[in-house]
């Protein structure tokens, strides 16, 4: 008898291992199938690669919610995994943060991220982002927080703040503090500059952390042991896969151009990725 274990419970189960959770960044349900497929045991739906890689957006704000929402159904169906899913800011104020989780946890998100940048936000590594007052910021939390606890499957909400880039280092401790007070549980400061500010970020919480290694981003991109020493839980890579696909593509069709190509992917082994080998 097989007894399903709901998303949240498999993330919560994958984090007490005490490894590095490496999460790739799938934007579709091909790229989902693919982590899926290369044996990792979650990933992260950022809309970073959404906005490019579903609709070849800048990442500033243009997705809807039903959009990402759509999207998150998508990936976790196609892969399978527990995904943490980019709720960005949770779209308005508080009635609308509770039910960006509560379409979030019956889509199977197994964590939910919440930001306190102002709307539309940015990518977090752009210039011209800005963020709520503190109290505001807090508040997004306990709704998410409460939202979360009347769900039944409970999705994690990973708390994220921007504050770093615009007040400073001090302010940015202060807000992840209040996040885990608030009943966050999973936590992000994005684009930290340097090592230093990335240990001191892991050193203010006792929660798991995220570090971000955007590429080409402000954050210094460290080794897994390294992240894993300075006390991170978890690690996404929110540009690799939609970037290595976009070189892929390039070059794939300089091919077209000159001659009759050669696919990457024959026809038999795009059906065994996409399963139609073994569900017709």
């Amino acid at each position: 008898m097989n007894i399903h274990i709901p998303e949240p419970d498999r993330l919560r189960a994958l984090l007490a291992e005490g490894r590095l959770l490496v999460l790739p960044c799938p934007y579709d349900g091909l790229s989902a199938r693919m982590v899926a497929r290369a044996g990792f045991p979650a990933a992260f739906m950022g809309g970073y690669a959404v906005a490019e890689g579903r609709f070849g957006w800048p990442d500033i704000g243009l997705v809807s919610p039903t959009e990402m929402l759509e999207s998150a159904r998508t990936i976790i169906r196609a892969s399978g995994l527990p995904i943490l899913v980019d709720g960005d800011t949770g779209y308005g104020g508080e009635a609308n943060i509770v039910r960006t989780i509560t379409d979030l946890a019956q889509a199977g998100a197994a964590a939910v991220m919440i930001e306190d940048q102002t709307w539309p936000k940015r990518c977090g590594h752009l210039p011209g982002k800005n963020v709520v007052g503190r109290d505001e910021a807090v508040a997004r939390i306990r709704a998410a927080v409460a939202a979360r606890d009347s769900t039944p499957t409970r999705p994690l909400i990973l708390a994220r703040t921007d504050a770093r880039a615009i007040m400073g280092m001090e302010e940015a401790l202060v807000r992840v503090r209040a996040f885990a007070a608030a009943g966050a549980d999973l936590l992000f400061l994005e684009a930290p500059e340097n090592e230093a500010e990335m240990r001191a970020f892991t050193e203010a919480t006792s929660l798991p952390c995220l570090a971000n290694m955007l590429a080409g981003g402000q954050t210094p991109r460290l080794s897994h042991g390294r992240l894993k020493e300075i006390g991170f839980a978890m690690v996404a890579y929110p540009l690799d896969l939609i970037g290595a696909s976009a070189a892929a593509l390039e070059t794939t069709l300089e091919s077209l151009g000159e001659t009759s190509g050669s696919p990457i992917k024959q026809h038999a082994e795009l059906l065994e990725i996409t399963r139609f080998a073994r569900e017709r």
